[in-house]
């Protein structure tokens, strides 16, 4: 039986076979995921599971050199916002690297899913819960 934090064999198979500038969505329940995209859906109920704990697991697993957020959570979800650059923050101090952020219309948020290698949808239920994470490198 796998060891690690990250027991979803389906968001392990995706980080395993990200190669630097792949990207990995996660959002909330509300967030149209294209055809095109593989979809990795947690959602069982509002608010199940919610967004932050699907984040950290993630990132216990996957290295990020740059996030994008849409631009409207800075005003919509501002708390949320907060969390979210306090966890990159923090990654930057304890891993001496930097993580970019950028921000992005939410029409533009939505395009770009459409080249993630998958979206993991969570049961989130606040508006603009939803992250796409760049991959980096571990060297």
């Amino acid at each position: 039986m796998k060891k690690g934090k990250l027991l979803n064999s389906e968001i392990s198979s995706c980080i395993s076979k990200l190669g630097h500038t792949d990207t990995v969505t996660i959002g909330d329940c509300g967030l149209p995921i294209p055809d095109c995209v593989k979809r990795i859906d947690l959602c069982l109920t509002k608010g199940i599971p919610e967004f932050i704990p699907v984040l950290l697991t993630v990132l216990d697993e996957m290295a990020v050199e740059k996030i994008i957020l849409a631009e409207e959570i800075k005003v919509k979800n501002r708390e949320l916002n907060d969390k979210i650059l306090e966890i990159f923050a923090k990654i930057e101090k304890n891993e001496n690297k930097k993580i970019d952020v950028e921000y992005i219309s939410h029409e533009e948020f939505k395009i770009k899913t459409a080249s993630s290698k998958a979206v993991i949808r969570t049961g989130e239920y606040k508006p603009f819960a939803n992250i796409i994470l760049v991959s980096g490198v571990t060297f």
